[in-house]
């Protein structure tokens, strides 16, 4: 055999060596098929999971209070509509505080600390309280405990004049006890919890340059 055929054979056994490692590498391909094709970006946007996006869905702020569609909640929007800047959420915590302040205030006789928080009229009718216990010889020890229920209950506005009033039931807990001219406790007890009810309505002009919102009615 001569030399030439030798080496055919050789470079032949190479060739079958490597086409069957490339096998065992790279797997077989049956049939013609095509070279893999780049996605759009439009297709790889459909592969990807959707999420719809809601617009013009229920305002949180306000539903999450009132019951959407009700009268209460149109004249929420309409109040945001006025001031961009009013939150019900916001508002509710500035009456949670607010609660604190003038309840301690009357309980303790001391109004003017909250004149600035109270309608003239509320302002002067719990004056008026304050000035019959203390002509009856009566001082109160009080201490707040905390809130225990707080809700919106309503919600009103004038869109011609600005005018807006929300009413908002508190359930407070505090310590009171009452004693008289001698010293002697005829009511209460220092330890002893007591509920306080109280529905209160703030009013406020929407749309000016004053935040402030005013206690203008108090009720149970």
């Amino acid at each position: 055999m001569s030399s030439s055929i030798i080496q055919l054979l050789v470079l032949a056994g190479i060739a079958v060596f490597l086409i069957l490692r490339l096998k065992s590498v790279l797997g077989t391909r049956e049939g013609f098929e095509k070279p893999p094709v780049p996605l759009s970006q439009s297709e790889t946007r459909r592969e990807r999971p959707e999420f719809e996006v809601i617009e013009g869905g229920p305002d949180r702020d306000i539903t999450d209070h009132v019951p959407e569609g009700s009268p209460a909640a149109r004249a929420l929007s309409e109040m945001k509509g006025a001031d961009a800047a009013f939150s019900v959420s916001e508002f509710l915590q500035g009456a949670r505080g607010a609660y604190e302040m003038i309840l301690m205030a009357f309980e303790n006789g001391d109004l003017d600390s909250v004149k600035g928080l109270l309608d003239e009229d509320v302002f002067q009718a719990l004056v008026d309280v304050v000035a019959e216990r203390e002509d009856q010889g009566l001082t109160i020890d009080a201490s707040f405990v905390g809130i225990r229920e707080l809700a919106l209950q309503d919600a009103t506005f004038d869109s011609e004049t600005g005018e807006a009033e929300l009413t908002v039931r508190f359930v407070g807990e505090l310590t009171s006890v009452v004693k008289n001219a001698e010293g002697d406790v005829v009511e209460g007890s220092p330890t002893e919890i007591k509920r306080q009810k109280d529905i209160w309505t703030f009013q406020r002009q929407m749309g000016t340059d004053d935040p402030n919102w005013l206690l203008v009615a108090t009720g149970e």
